[in-house]
């Protein structure tokens, strides 16, 4: 079977076409709604790296990405929501105990959605959130400065980091609750609609049952390094979207860059291992990321004043396209794509 015959390829353009891009525009200025999400949980993409065992696709890498692209291009903001729910997913799986039987089944079955908020590892060795142990559990303190999906996810996948260097990962249901309280959703350039808040921790308690990672933060980092260099996928399907607005003469040069780029992106992410081919990895991510400016930029310079309107998809799509810019950036990415800027317009 090939990657475009694939039931969950045909299931994502489906919803793609029927349900995401014609209320793309109103999605952005209104938030997602529930009925999206409950799209999604139907469609059977929640669970399509999940383990068949649990009820998931255990599909390959390129469905996985190609659905990404497909949704990412449709409707930005839903695509952001559900994508977070495939980290907790990957977790699970690689995790034995009793979280992943108790979660692992409902997330891959889409019953539950689940949001993540690690990022913030990134900063070390700042610990914008501190885990200690406490009795048989552990206290988790500080403050998440990104959470996205709030009021819409079931579970959320928390992270943070102990006096030893260790990093923490545990479960815990996605509502207010003593030791947690959510801000008022972040208004934001783009993505507004994603549902976007700040977490503070005060004394969360979590039992060593949610806990579904335990690990040395240099040997977290390490594979975590891998997926801050990749290209990710919705920057392809930002970029598809915006060549979709563009007459023949402008989109075909365009059309084949993103072939290359994407192809190349793709095949040295599956040939390469945590560690290795990240400078080059990062270069294409760069690339990507420079491709979709341009054919964004070209559709609002193609669409003229109407693309100012809020009405307008040319303007959402610039708008996505600058959130794509900084999502998963590191101080290397940020440096190495600043390095490019500098020398291009040199």
């Amino acid at each position: 079977m090939t990657t475009k015959d694939h039931p969950l390829v045909g299931r994502a353009h489906r919803l793609a076409h029927d349900l995401l891009a014609p209320l793309a525009e109103r999605v952005d200025q209104e938030g997602v709604p529930t009925s999206h999400i409950d799209a999604i949980r139907r469609s059977g993409l929640l669970g399509v790296s999940a383990p068949e065992a649990y009820g998931g696709w255990a599909a390959p890498a390129a469905v996985a990405r190609r659905t990404g692209e497909i949704l990412a291009g449709a409707c930005c903001s839903t695509w952001f929501v559900q994508t977070q729910h495939h980290t907790p997913v990957a977790t699970l799986t690689g995790c034995e105990g009793p979280v992943r039987e108790r979660l692992l089944g409902p997330l891959a079955r889409g019953e539950l959605l689940s949001g993540v908020a690690y990022a913030h590892l990134r900063s070390y060795p700042r610990m914008p959130v501190r885990v200690t142990r406490e009795g048989d559990g552990w206290r988790f303190d500080g403050k998440v400065p990104w959470y996205t999906g709030w009021g819409l996810n079931d579970v959320m996948l928390l992270a943070g980091v102990t006096e030893g260097g260790e990093v923490v990962f545990a479960f815990t249901e996605a509502r207010e609750q003593p030791g947690l309280r959510a801000s008022e959703p972040m208004r934001l350039a783009a993505l507004t609609a994603s549902r976007t808040v700040s977490l503070d921790l005060a004394g969360l308690w979590l039992p060593q049952d949610s806990v579904a990672l335990r690990k040395p933060y240099e040997e977290w980092a390490l594979t975590d390094r891998a997926k801050t260099v990749e290209a990710s996928p919705a920057v392809f399907g930002v970029t598809e979207a915006a060549l979709a607005l563009l007459d023949e003469g402008t989109a075909g040069p365009l059309r084949t860059r993103l072939e290359e780029v994407r192809r190349g992106a793709y095949e040295l992410a599956d040939r390469s291992a945590a560690g290795e081919h990240l400078a080059e990895r990062l270069a294409l991510r760069i690339r990507a990321a420079e491709l979709m400016r341009t054919a964004t930029t070209a559709a609002v310079v193609a669409g003229g004043g109407r693309s100012l309107s809020l009405a307008g998809t040319a303007q959402r799509l610039a708008r996505e396209a600058l959130f794509l810019l900084v999502q998963g950036q590191t101080a290397r990415s940020r440096a190495a794509h600043l390095e490019t800027l500098v020398a291009g317009a040199s």
